[in-house]
């Protein structure tokens, strides 16, 4: 019985992959940079747009360094008057 339960135990983190699973501290930056994009900035043709060091704390994000992101997205949603949500 125990060689047929092993290799179902391995299954969820084969089906996971690399790459697939997100910590705890993008998911984080990815709401903070969903609620930025939102919320805060200049109203063009009826849509937000956030302002440059917003995009570049977005991209910085995107891209794996929450470290450099998420410290300028909650700035910035503290000076629009926002409560964080939880990490």
């Amino acid at each position: 019985m125990r060689r047929c339960l092993l290799p179902l135990a391995a299954l969820p983190a084969f089906l996971a992959g690399p790459g697939m699973a997100q910590t705890s501290d993008e998911a984080y930056c990815a709401r903070l940079a969903e609620l930025v994009i939102r919320y805060v900035g200049k109203q063009i043709n009826g849509q937000n747009r956030p302002d440059s060091e917003s995009l570049v704390a977005i991209d910085r994000c995107d891209h794996g360094d929450t470290a450099a992101g998420i410290p300028v997205l909650e700035r910035k949603l503290r000076d629009a008057g926002f409560t964080l949500p939880p990490r």
